[in-house]
């Protein structure tokens, strides 16, 4: 992973954080992406790590602590809320990177485990988590009805 530079992302790299979690999370307005970093920059209990690569940002991972995480202990547990890499990237040791960071993140938070989750027909997803050793813990299904 020769010339990636991985760093704790902050307000003044808003830009690219809010083009990286619009790619993650294509439903989410960047306005409302934008909005929400604003508010996560400062929130002690969020961990963000950009990856850069000769000035591009090409990766990203949230992690927050949580009081409890399905198949985990007593908490806090860190939590991967979101972990993306650019397509051109991928498979090059840039995802587990930056998983590696919020891993590190969480740890000097106090946590003891990691958590993390994914779509259930997200397949390389699965894969990517098995690869870095994480192991399934169960499977749900949600269900919502408009009242």
């Amino acid at each position: 992973m020769t010339g990636v530079d991985l760093r704790a992302a902050t307000l003044a790299d808003a830009d690219a954080w809010v083009a990286l979690r619009t790619a993650l999370w294509p439903d989410l307005p960047a306005e409302e992406a934008r909005t929400e970093i604003a508010s996560m920059a400062e929130d002690p209990a969020l961990g963000t790590f950009i990856a850069w690569e000769g000035g591009r940002a090409v990766g990203l991972v949230e992690a927050s602590l949580r009081a409890y995480a399905d198949g985990c202990g007593p908490g806090p547990v860190g939590y991967v809320e979101g972990w993306y890499v650019v397509p051109d990237r991928r498979r090059s040791g840039i995802g587990r990177a930056l998983v590696a960071a919020a891993e590190d993140w969480a740890r000097s938070k106090g946590c003891r485990e990691m958590a993390s989750d994914a779509l259930v027909e997200n397949a390389v997803s699965h894969a990517a988590h098995g690869r870095l050793g994480y192991a399934e813990v169960e499977r749900v299904v949600l269900y919502r009805k408009d009242l």
